[in-house]
């Protein structure tokens, strides 16, 4: 809904365009793509002595207090997937230190030192925080207790060799020993290691265990000034907009005559923001902008509505598209194959909907700039509302707080909301903090959704069943169209985020062809938990098991024998029927339905039993087996993993964002109905063990769930859900 942003924005996007590592995210990116110093340069020499008390710092991702407190640096933004707690333990491991001693605070924006080495800029998303910095923050913990252990050896007058570090405590076999805090200044000003060892496996006290959370005691208590909605500041001013009900639309004229008699309403102003309302309250502020009389221009809007746009993609389906991937000879391949079946299939678009709608405090005072948010993107967001307010990005600091959900929301490559708080101080123009919420409302009409996408697969097999032949067609927008990233992404008119999933199949498919048509919509569209994998893994899951039937074999069977190549995959298929009981008959009323797919570098397999009553379908338990490489916190995978199906499950069952003459018709959870404690299955996790680097657990539970339970309806009616969500009931 903000493209009338698009001009102020040009500047800031060149912060992003140049970094091209970020592409990184798209292919599911291992650990084996990071390339360059674990460190930042020049952060290995060691740093000044702590003045007057504060805290030493060692490197740019670990502090030791005098009292011995360990305080890791996160550059990482924590969402909720327990990242702030991944990234402490790697250090602690590493430091030895204690888990009671270990604190964690968010890094502030600054690229040169916390770039997200996949990226090449500071930015959380894709499922890299732990693959990007597995070895960059072991290497941090590693660096400060090898100082420690120097400055305690001088202190003591023995060989480094001989002090030994145990729960935050260094020690000798005299009988010395001494806390962190001890040490900390004087092992802080001395020269770093360049390459200090890091521990093997057998060795580790924390990672593969367990390191309890560091955002629990705050949040189950309720902890004040935990999230950026928490804010509250002296002479701060809450901002509500009235922003466009059609993308594109502009305002025209305002009657707000009735909103500034509101009691705490300060101001009322127009811009490319729409139309704010100052006030001392959030409550005065929305019950004012209610009341605006506002007249929007919708000469440039999209005012298509959903029919309309499914109309045009069904036309699109029919007709040649950028190719994705083309084999040779899919016609004549189908033309000789024993059977063929032929689906097509609907998604539409979908909100993040996070807990915490989106929301930013902005200063602008002397000359400088400071943004709270809970910043997904801090590079992105310090250049954008520095091109803005006409100030350099360091100029600019964004605090960073923890945030509540996102699932790719506040991952925004024109930084819109951010933007937003920027021009809003800008035609405030006093030195004065303003708080710009938005509601449940704005977010969900907001803008920024997942894709609306149909999809028309033919795929044929012969007399064993073997796929000879599969012709796939999409059609869906393209997310990074338009964006500073589109060269990079968008390949002879085939935007890879769109087509993941399917173009990079594992799956033994021979003759394989994929269309793709990226219509021009001026709905806007956003990564969402997984990407393209939310849909693509669907169709795939759903048709390979509809073959299975065709070929008379048993789904998990009929998938080994395709995937035999790929053995981790292999190995979690294995895994996930072996824990569900899949040889062995449901119970009377029962179904069982599976489905496997690679995301993010990590490996994923899902058993789900349903029951069904009429239309009416209940999960009961989805079995999940898992492999992420080496598995760091196993408590907090085994949560992504939980999360990840309860998340993608709310969607398939009943999510959709559905557009009347370009406005969307959804706007709160009434109507947006996420999943409830009462759909919520019982959930089984297992972790394959392994050597290999970490990779994602943050998106990768999320594409199977939906076709696992589309399999399971499969067996139960011998039709699959092609139109979702699965409340259309077109499987009944």
């Amino acid at each position: 809904m903000l493209h009338y942003l698009d001009k102020p924005l040009e500047a800031a996007r060149g912060v992003a365009a140049s970094r091209r590592g970020f592409l990184k995210i798209l292919g599911g990116a291992g650990a084996g793509l990071i390339v360059g110093a674990m460190l930042p340069p020049g952060s290995l020499v060691g740093a000044a002595k702590a003045a007057n008390g504060a805290d030493a710092v060692f490197n740019p991702f670990v502090e030791i207090a005098p009292d011995g407190v360990v305080t890791v640096v996160i550059k990482h933004l924590d969402k909720g997937q327990g990242i702030a707690t991944g990234l402490a333990t790697l250090v602690a491991e590493e430091l030895d230190a204690a888990i009671e001693q270990v604190k964690t605070r968010f890094a502030p924006a600054d690229n040169a030192r916390y770039a997200n080495l996949m990226f090449g800029m500071q930015g959380t998303g894709g499922s890299t925080s732990i693959a990007n910095s597995w070895e960059q923050y072991r290497t941090a913990g590693a660096v400060a207790r090898a100082m420690l252990i120097e400055a305690a050896a001088k202190a003591w007058g023995v060989p480094a060799a001989e002090v030994t570090v145990a729960a935050g405590k260094l020690s000798h076999a005299s009988g010395k020993s001494g806390g962190f805090g001890e040490f900390a200044d004087a092992a802080a000003g001395l020269t770093a290691p360049e390459k200090p060892a890091l521990k093997s496996p057998d060795q580790w006290v924390y990672i593969g265990k367990r390191f309890p959370r560091v955002d629990v005691p705050n949040k189950s208590s309720g902890a004040p000034d935990t999230y950026a909605m928490d804010i509250h500041q002296e002479n701060m001013l809450v901002v509500v907009l009235a922003r466009p009900p059609k993308w594109g639309a502009t305002v025209k004229s305002v009657n707000d005559a009735a909103a500034r008699a509101v009691k705490g309403v300060v101001d009322v102003k127009s811009g490319p923001f729409g139309v704010a309302v100052f006030a001392d309250k959030t409550w005065p502020a929305m019950k004012a902008r209610d009341l605006l009389e506002v007249e929007w221009d919708f000469a440039k809007a999209e005012t298509r509505g959903t029919a309309e746009l499914e109309a045009e993609y069904k036309a699109l389906l029919e007709q040649p598209g950028a190719i994705a991937r083309d084999d040779g000879g899919i016609d004549e391949a189908l033309a000789g194959a024993a059977k063929v079946i032929s689906s097509s299939y609907a998604f539409p678009y979908l909100a993040h909907a996070p807990m915490e709608p989106l929301d930013t405090t902005i200063l602008v005072e002397d000359g400088k700039a400071t943004i709270w948010t809970g910043s997904q993107m801090p590079t992105v967001d310090q250049g954008t509302a520095a091109a803005i307010l006409g100030l350099k990005p360091e100029q600019v600091d964004v605090v960073t707080r923890w945030a509540g959900g996102s699932f790719g929301r506040r991952a925004i490559l024109d930084a819109h909301y951010v933007a937003e708080a920027a021009l809003v101080a800008k035609a405030w123009g006093k030195p004065q903090p303003l708080k710009v919420v938005w509601t449940r409302e704005d977010d969900i009409k907001g803008g920024y959704y997942r894709p609306m996408y149909l999809h028309q697969v033919k795929a044929g097999i012969d007399a064993n069943g073997t796929v000879v032949g599969w012709k796939h067609a999409i059609v869906g927008q393209s997310i990074f169209a338009g964006t500073a990233m589109e060269s990079y992404v968008v390949k002879d008119g085939v935007d890879d985020s769109s087509v993941e999933g399917v173009r990079d199949t594992t799956y033994g498919v021979s003759k394989m062809r994929v269309d793709l048509h990226s219509p021009k919509v001026g709905v806007p569209v956003l990564w969402w938990r997984s990407v393209g994998h939310t849909h693509t893994a669907y169709v795939m899951e759903t048709m390979i098991d509809a073959l299975a039937r065709e070929a008379g074999k048993d789904p998990v069977a009929y998938r080994l024998e395709l995937i035999k190549d790929d053995p981790r995959k292999v190995a979690v298929l294995k895994l996930a029927a072996e824990k569900a009981g899949w040889s062995d008959k449901p119970a009377e009323g029962r179904y069982r339905g599976v489905a496997v797919h690679k995301s993010f570098g990590t490996y994923v397999a899902e058993v789900a039993e349903i029951s069904m009553d009429g239309g009416s379908v209940k999960v009961e338990k989805v079995t999940c087996a898992v492999d992420c490489g080496i598995a760091v916190n196993p408590d907090n995978i085994k949560a992504q993993m939980e999360g990840g199906i309860g998340f993608g499950l709310g969607a398939v069952l009943r999510n959709g964002i559905t557009l009347t003459e370009g406005a969307v018709d959804q706007a709160n959870f009434d109507t947006y109905e996420p999943i409830r404690i009462s759909d919520m299955p019982e959930v089984e996790v297992h972790i394959l063990p392994s050597a290999e680097a970490p990779s994602g657990v943050g998106e990768p539970g999320v594409p199977p769930i939906g076709p696992a339970v589309a399999n399971a309806i499969f067996q139960a009616t011998g039709k699959h859900p092609l139109k979702l969500p699965f409340s259309n009931g077109d499987f009944v």
